[in-house]
């Protein structure tokens, strides 16, 4: 394959030109996430762009919750041979300033949205533990990431609304991720079928940037069908210009309560061990609820997913009436839910408590793939 802009940049880890990738695992991918709301209930937005090198596939989405509606834009093109072009529909993001300003912008279009946001952290970008999994032979995660809380600036217009964003209470997370994880097209189950039938297939996840004026608390848990740990992380980042260090903690412990009938939080309990020092306690309290199963591509659909071949370019839009929980449980499996966190510091905090909790999850009680709270 040719050369391409980003060859010009003293970066290169093998011998091979940037369009190339250390392994030809399909489920190779390189992605941006962004999260955005005015420290309130009013509105959330979801944005992200992705890169899959292996399936020659790039795409994009935002997806704001907004009334009674989750209004999603999205889309996707051929990759190509330059990896430095993150234009993909009406869809860009700028490095500004390296690990600290990023700018996404999404063009009008027939939908009613569009945004131009320029994001600047308020902490340094961490750096979380690997996410590594096997399923029996198969490596099926293998994964680099690292996240930052910060605020944004800009314009925003949803469902003819216009919101001039500023600083002093947009807020919200970002992370950059990179590595192996299911894309594309499904693949034929083969032997994981098995684990399915005998009942030990099942993901439990959590993930929290808590974002305060003095920083940054880094929650992130992952167990498996029987509550084994893959991977626990608490933190704390000092922010810009505090003088501070990163401190470790100890592992998280994440209770939470299910809206009756769905498997969607209805509140969370965290308890976030800190050596030599009292724990760190806190509540999420659901605000509202961007449903990532509905049209992102998160969790896939027979028309739509990340790295799905769509052609040489393609643009598409939905809305969502979320007015209803029959409606909202249609969608609730990967819940990116905005949240008023409510510490025991006396500290109030909104941001975001990502939730996952597919499949068998026996810590919940949940037996089996459809079980859900009584």
């Amino acid at each position: 394959m040719p050369i391409s802009p980003m060859d010009e940049y003293l970066a290169h880890q093998t011998t091979d030109t940037f369009d190339y990738v250390f392994t030809s695992d399909r489920n190779f991918y390189d992605r941006y996430y962004f999260n955005c709301h005015a420290s309130s209930d009013e509105l959330f937005l979801v944005a992200g762009m992705g890169q899959y090198p292996n399936l020659g596939v790039t795409d994009a989405f935002v997806a704001i919750s907004h009334g009674d509606q989750q209004t999603v834009v999205r889309a996707s093109r051929q990759l190509g041979h330059d990896r430095s072009d993150t234009r993909v529909g009406p869809f860009r993001i700028e490095v500004v300033e390296g690990l600290k300003s990023l700018r996404l912008r999404c063009d009008e279009n027939e939908w009613g949205v569009s945004f131009d946001l320029l994001f600047e952290g308020t902490v340094p970008a961490l750096e979380e533990p690997k996410s590594f999994t096997r399923s029996r032979a198969r490596i099926t995660q293998d994964v680099s990431r690292y996240a930052q809380v910060g605020t944004y600036r800009g314009t925003l217009e949803v469902a003819g609304q216009r919101y001039e964003v500023d600083p002093a209470r947009w807020q919200g997370a970002r992370d950059r991720s990179w590595g192996i994880r299911p894309v594309g097209e499904a693949e034929a189950p083969g032997i994981r079928i098995e684990d399915v039938v005998a009942a030990r297939a099942g993901f439990y996840h959590n993930w929290i940037p808590l974002q305060l004026d003095r920083g940054m608390v880094k929650v992130s848990l992952d167990e498996d069908y029987a509550g084994n740990r893959v991977l626990e992380e608490s933190a704390f980042v000092p922010a810009f210009g505090s003088g501070g260090e990163i401190e470790h903690w100890g592992p998280p412990q994440i209770e939470i309560d299910y809206l009756s009938g769905t498997r969607e939080m209805r509140e969370a309990r965290t308890t976030l061990a800190r050596p030599g020092r009292e724990p760190l306690r806190f509540k999420s309290v659901p605000l509202r609820t961007v449903y990532l199963a509905a049209g992102t591509g998160y969790m896939p659909s027979e028309d739509w997913g990340h790295g799905f071949y769509k052609g040489e370019n393609v643009v598409e839009g939905l809305v969502f009436d979320m007015s209803s929980q029959e409606n909202r449980s249609r969608y609730a499996s990967l819940n990116e839910t905005l949240c008023r966190f409510e510490l025991e510091t006396g500290e109030v905090a909104y941001g975001m408590h990502e939730n996952l909790c597919l499949g068998v999850y026996r810590p919940a009680g949940f037996e089996g793939p459809h079980d859900v709270a009584p």
